[in-house]
């Protein structure tokens, strides 16, 4: 049996689960730890059976639960490389500094130095090594003092307190490639690029006991390389993020209507509308709208905008349209 079971999806959050024979992994987590694991729960799916968790990009609304979800269940947790290295530049902690703490931190490394030199006065360092050692670090701009970044856990194996303090810190990293297909157990995955404003986001046709989902969130518009992965699916799972006349008129600023609006943003109604009366081929039997904006959508505008596209192609086996939300999860649809 193949399952598919939606816990959230919005700007706050988005996590789903896939079952498929005998591999059960979770894409995207974007709830914190305890909010996921109550929602699996609620839906009949125990966390502890959880064999990988799949990452689309490193955006907070997909990836805030990650790291202690991960490490709870100790499962590995599959990125593309970029995608990886972005996640730890978001996550790892960095420090502001005053010039005060930047230059005491300066001499502090210039008396270290001097503490090693040779006590037959070979060398002599003095005033001269705090000069040495800021030409080394290189003279901060003013309100851009940063601490610098710790050693990278690869350099040598870690203990498990450093592992403890180390927030970028997973049980295991699987990477994959965009466009390059690979299995997870039991259920093949062929991933490809979308465009969004991410390091290297992707989304996913999953296939298993002969299934085939197609999940595509966050992306500014539909290329001909997303179009031809989205066909002869049996669920359709597609983001329907705005109505355009609610966000031009909402409470967002400028800049993020413009960024939501840009073809790194996200699928509007209509956008989406469009995909599903001229290029989609009809065959799901589900097509779920997802990652609908709380402040510029109504469920209703994105269903009957979507419902006007679909007229013509309903039947009792096609096409069935559903809403995934925000607060709730979407009951598990079963193949």
């Amino acid at each position: 049996m193949v399952r598919f079971t939606v816990l959230a999806s919005g700007s706050k959050g988005n996590a789903t689960v896939l079952s498929g024979g005998r591999t059960r992994i979770l894409v995207d987590c974007g709830l914190s730890c305890r909010e996921l694991f109550r929602r699996m729960r609620q839906m009949g799916e125990e966390p502890e059976t959880l064999d990988a968790i799949l990452i689309t990009h490193e955006h907070s609304d997909h990836v805030g639960g990650v790291a202690v979800t991960a490490r709870k269940l100790g499962i590995p947790v599959y990125f593309t490389e970029g995608t990886h290295r972005a996640w730890m530049r978001w996550i790892s902690p960095r420090k502001n500094l005053t010039y005060a703490q930047w230059l005491e931190q300066i001499r502090k490394q210039a008396a270290e130095r001097q503490a090693e030199v040779p006590s037959d006065g070979s060398m002599s360092l003095g005033w001269q090594a705090e000069a040495d050692v800021a030409a080394e670090v290189g003279e901060p701009e003013e309100c851009d003092f940063v601490e610098a970044a710790e050693a990278s856990p690869e350099a040598a194996e870690p203990v498990e307190p450093a592992k403890a303090k180390d927030p970028t810190w997973l049980p295991a990293v699987e990477y994959f490639q965009a466009g390059e297909p690979f299995e997870i157990g039991d259920i093949a995955i062929s991933s490809f690029t979308i465009p969004h404003d991410a390091a290297d986001p992707v989304g996913f046709v999953f296939q298993a006991e002969g299934v085939r989902i197609g999940f595509a969130t966050d992306l500014g518009y539909i290329p001909p390389n997303v179009k031809a992965q989205l066909k002869g699916l049996d669920l359709l799972l597609l983001e329907s993020n705005h109505d355009l006349e609610m966000l031009r008129d909402g409470p967002y600023p400028w800049a993020v209507k413009q960024r939501v609006l840009s073809r790194v943003g996200h699928l509007s109604n209509e956008a989406t509308a469009e995909f599903l009366e001229k290029v989609y081929d009809g065959q799901a039997a589900y097509v779920i709208l997802a990652h609908l904006s709380e402040s510029n959508n109504l469920p209703d505008l994105a269903r009957v905008t979507a419902e006007r596209a679909l007229i013509g192609r309903a039947s009792l086996m096609a096409n069935r349209l559903l809403l995934a939300e925000q607060n709730e999860p979407l009951f598990p649809i079963d193949f």
